[in-house]
């Protein structure tokens, strides 16, 4: 003899009705709340993303040479370091005050000549803001300075001169820029 358990029988009516849909809506509710906030999240990251790049002007018949950083993103870059590479061997920018200039002088003696230069630090916790341009050194209207500048720099470039610029969003995301990246590098 088999025994079979009675099923129970729901009855339905406008308050179960009503019930359930409100329950269904307010699934619906959150799964649409969840998907927002992941598309605000992405679109916060995007908001504040720096992006740097190193770039020169120059411009011959100024005699005017630059080298500055441009901070291309929506949203500040601030530095964490600067390493440079010459010859096989590493170099903070710390150990020469962070002044790139200063490091250049110390492996090409004939920079010592130079006059009439503007140079900045690239401090570590130095903001870069959005949409600008920070000059990390230059000369204008001097002949003399620009050959010097333009012919040191090159003989450095050629003898495998290299960068490397470490730095952070206001999130902490952190990037690297180098001479033979096409960008910035998200570092993990």
């Amino acid at each position: 003899m088999t025994y079979k358990m009675p099923r129970a029988k729901i009855k339905w009516n406008s308050d179960k009705l009503l019930s359930l849909s409100a329950i269904s809506i307010s699934f619906i509710t959150l799964i649409i709340f969840i998907y927002q906030t992941n598309i605000m999240s992405r679109q916060n990251y995007i908001s504040i993303m720096p992006y740097l790049d190193l770039s020169t002007t120059n411009d011959v018949s100024d005699y005017h040479f630059e080298l500055n950083l441009k901070n291309h993103g929506v949203g500040p870059a601030i530095i964490e370091s600067v390493r440079l590479i010459y010859k096989g061997k590493n170099y903070n920018l710390a150990d020469y005050d962070n002044h790139l200039f200063t490091f250049l002088r110390s492996i090409a003696p004939g920079l010592d000549s130079v006059k009439f230069l503007s140079s900045s630090s690239l401090d570590r916790g130095m903001a870069i803001p959005a949409n600008s341009v920070y000059n990390v050194f230059g000369v204008r209207n001097s002949e003399e300075d620009y050959r010097l500048i333009t012919e040191n720099l090159q003989k450095l470039l050629d003898e495998g001169l290299d960068y490397e610029i470490i730095y952070k969003s206001i999130q902490d995301e952190r990037w690297q820029l180098h001479n033979d990246s096409e960008g910035p590098e998200k570092l993990h």
